[in-house]
């Protein structure tokens, strides 16, 4: 189930998707006049499926999504699937009729219910046997409209900043309100400071939203916006912004908690995430734990730490353990650095240093850039030895105030690496791509195959839970990659749940060459099932979108579903960077349609060797790397 459909990786949500009835089928392939997805190695396309089968049985209406009072987000139209038990028997939806599959799976796409009676009246019927069944909806309350004219009132839920702020005192806050664009909207301190709110500029904005940026060292007090209209005014008292500066600097350290797989393991996989914006935004650093930042401000349950003078970034509170008044600063001095050969496998840049280091690593296309923040190189000697079978060069630099920059310049381009720290240095350890035999291409290499789910996981219409069928399509697979040389190393074999950063973290211990895991996918309310399902494939660093694009090709190819193409998401099982790693969604099983094929054999084979032939050529790819 793929994140970017979904509330989470973990998140549930209706499932996977083809077709709502057998008649649309056609409509999952590639349109007409569409470029073909042709493999470089070109191979035989799709192959052939069985039929829908045919069911009659008892009448058993049964929905499946959504559940008894349900949160629906969507504005005007969302989805409703589920089983009639039997294919002979007809369904209607608060008067709409929703087709029936001979399975009996069924899938509707329709308008809200209204506000005033949100539910939705199934009745199933076949002769004089009926059966009604009742879903209750909730619908999150529509935003007021603030009239221009008539008593004056405002949207106080939109009011900011909310509680548990903090910040710098020469931090600007923002303060804002929904308020009638025919009124006047100020901000009025405890002393009578007054500062005054405008609507935005921008057209595309909500034109009701006035704001205005305030100093933190303002609203350590709480004050007031009062909104007037004539002599009719409506006065809101503005949350006190605490200031995190007012005792002095404060630190804390990173990750200084347990975790489930690797809590004694010295090679611990796990990084503290790190976001651009408090609330919304995406992970974008990765550091280790132990890292002791100057914590700057906090927003609700998020810490902001500054990790150099330039930079500043969200965490998770829960990651982040403040140290007691009075810590002092840490002092990070990079020294004298080498490149440390371990064999053909891997080579390390090794740097030493007192304390670790906010990092970040960025790839080009034949090398690998080393950021440290906080940081001062005291490098006087890097050596290294230019016989070195992966690093070809490193050069350095001090890139401002507080950040150095080192560039491991390699022969090929990067296929994996890791940061560690290891008795009083942080490690780069640079991983050199595998020999491949242009004859056998998976010859002697470990693929890790990642059955996606449990925990969280979709289900479709007659039942088929996602994490049951990924299983079976990635035992399929397993054999096929063993047919043709590869070690299969597979995370999951048992139904039991699974956590996400384990799974890739089990792969590296695995020595895993690609991280293959296999899924179904799901889309949120408000998107329509019938256009815009298919097959997709997803990568989250630059090393891996070569083995997207192959799997990708392949999978479209033999399954024949409709071309979603190769994306980029941020999603936990992609985040590793020892090896190439991917998330396959090759079909919807909330498509009543695909998942009775997703239950037979023969569209389980053309899922797994869709796989196994782009990972093929995507090492292929590889010969004489």
């Amino acid at each position: 189930m793929r994140r970017a459909f979904v509330a989470a990786l973990v998140r549930s949500s209706p499932a996977l998707a083809l077709c709502a009835s057998a008649a649309c089928a056609t409509a999952a392939r590639p349109p007409a006049g569409a470029a073909p997805a042709v493999a470089p190695d070109s191979a035989p396309g799709p192959l052939a499926f069985p039929p829908v089968p045919r069911v009659t049985g008892k009448l058993d209406l049964r929905v499946v999504y959504p559940p008894d009072g349900a949160t629906i987000l969507a504005r005007d139209s969302t989805f409703i699937f589920g089983s009639l038990g039997t294919g002979d028997a007809q369904l209607t939806v608060n008067g709409v009729t929703v087709p029936v599959l001979p399975n009996g799976a069924w899938l509707g796409w329709l308008p809200l219910p209204p506000r005033d009676n949100p539910r939705w009246s199934l009745v199933a019927a076949r002769g004089s046997d009926t059966v009604r069944v009742t879903r209750r909806l909730v619908l999150p309350p529509a935003r007021p409209m603030l009239s221009e004219s008539g008593p004056l009132a405002v949207d106080s839920a939109s009011l900011r900043p909310g509680t548990r702020e903090a910040r710098l005192a020469t931090d600007f806050v923002r303060v804002a309100l929904r308020a009638p664009r025919s009124a006047t909207v100020d901000w009025i301190a405890a002393d009578g400071t007054r500062r005054s709110l405008r609507p935005p500029a921008n057209p595309a904005a909500d034109s009701s939203l006035w704001a205005t940026d305030i100093e933190a060292r303002l609203l350590a007090t709480p004050g007031r916006l009062v909104v007037a209209r004539g002599a009719d005014t409506v006065s809101l008292v503005t949350p006190r912004v605490a200031l995190v500066d007012s005792m002095g600097p404060r630190y804390a350290v990173l990750g200084d908690r347990p975790v489930t797989l690797t809590a004694t393991a010295p090679d611990s996989d796990r990084v503290i995430i790190g976001r651009p914006v408090a609330s919304g935004g995406t992970y974008k650093w990765f550091f280790l734990p132990g890292t002791v930042v100057e914590v700057t401000g906090r927003s609700g349950d998020m810490v902001r730490a500054r990790v150099d003078r330039d930079l500043s970034v969200w965490f998770d509170g829960a990651d982040v353990r403040e140290l007691p008044t009075g810590t002092a600063a840490p002092v990070r001095v990079a020294g004298n650095a080498r490149v440390v050969s371990r064999g053909a496998e891997w080579s390390d840049l090794v740097i030493p240093m007192a304390e670790r280091p906010p990092v970040a690593v960025t790839e080009t296309a034949d090398a690998l850039v080393l950021e440290l923040y906080g940081t001062t190189a005291n490098t006087d000697i890097l050596n290294f030895d230019s016989r070195d079978a992966i690093v070809r060069r490193v050069t350095w630099e001090q890139m401002g105030q507080g950040r150095a920059r080192y560039v491991v310049s390699l022969h090929a381009a990067p296929f994996g690496y890791l940061v560690r720290w290891e008795r009083g240095a942080l490690v780069l350890r640079i991983r050199r791509a595998p020999v491949v035999n242009p004859g056998r291409p998976l010859q002697g290499l470990t693929i890790a195959v990642d059955a996606g789910h449990p925990p969280g996981g979709s289900t479709g219409p007659t039942g088929l839970y996602e994490a049951v069928a990924t299983l079976a399509i990635s035992q399929r697979l397993k054999t096929m990659l063993e047919s043709r040389g590869a070690t299969v190393f597979m995370t999951r074999t048992a139904p039991g749940a699974l956590g996400l950063a384990d799974r890739p973290e089990l792969a590296r211990r695995a020595g895993a060459h690609a991280f293959v895991s296999i899924h179904l996918n799901a889309l949120p309310d408000g998107v329509n099932p019938f256009t815009a399902h298919g097959t997709g494939t997803y990568f989250f660093t630059p090393r891996s979108e070569p083995l997207a694009r192959a799997v990708q090709r392949g999978m479209v190819r033999r399954m024949g579903l409709r071309d979603l193409g190769t994306n980029y998401d941020n999603l936990a099982v992609l985040r590793p960077t020892w090896m190439p790693a991917i998330l396959c969604e090759g079909a919807f099983v909330m498509m009543p349609d695909q998942e009775a094929l997703l239950r037979t054999a023969e569209f389980q084979e053309a899922y797994a060797l869709g796989v196994v032939e782009g990972v093929e050529s995507y090492f292929r790819g590889l010969v004489g790397r």
